[in-house]
């Protein structure tokens, strides 16, 4: 049966792509990074510390810049406004909302694999650390094809191998650089 449809409003659309970018960033981000140090066969004091600065610095920088583009998106559209003079502000995107969404869903995406991998046993790290995120990364291809009305199978998809590709290469790198240091 064809998937369907249904009409979705702007507001409800960019609360949408904050909460998904935020929160798929935030998985990919975090195993991203937590990869790469244990491609480098660090321990579990280094894999915590990682973890933790790009939790931390993931989602204050996804809110900071959330806030930049989605004001300079308020500002267009006050300027595109014919009558921008009588709109309330509360008709226009708000970047708060959108900061604050997207630090949100960043922290709740990547506490994902940081958790995954602080609980884990030590020789299971890597395999738990990446269910955890297929697992994630399905979650939110299926709920932001969901809420937006598209494809599930090809948003799942998507999200899935840039996910796979970009934990792949950071753990190959980190091993390659990890022989070295």
């Amino acid at each position: 049966m064809p998937e369907q449809s249904t009409p979705t409003s702007n507001a409800t659309l960019n609360r949408l792509r904050a909460a998904v970018l935020g929160a798929n960033d935030g998985i990919v981000s975090t195993a991203s990074v937590l990869m790469g140090v244990a491609g480098a066969s660090a321990g579990s004091r280094a894999l915590f510390t990682a973890g933790m600065a790009a939790l931390v610095a993931g989602a204050l920088s996804m809110a900071v810049g959330e806030y930049v583009s989605v004001s300079s998106q308020r500002d267009a559209e006050k300027v595109n406004s014919k009558l921008a003079e009588e709109h309330e502000d509360g008709e226009f995107t708000n970047p708060w909302q959108a900061a604050i969404a997207s630090l949100l869903a960043f922290t709740a995406g990547g506490l994902v694999p940081f958790v995954a991998v602080l609980v884990a046993p030590e020789d299971i790290q890597i395999l738990a650390t990446v269910i955890a995120v297929v697992v994630a990364l399905v979650f939110t291809g299926y709920y932001s094809a969901s809420v937006g009305g598209a494809s599930r199978k090809r948003a799942i998809a998507r999200v899935m191998i840039g996910g796979l590709i970009a934990m792949a290469v950071t753990y190959f790198i980190g091993a390659a650089f990890g022989a070295f240091v």
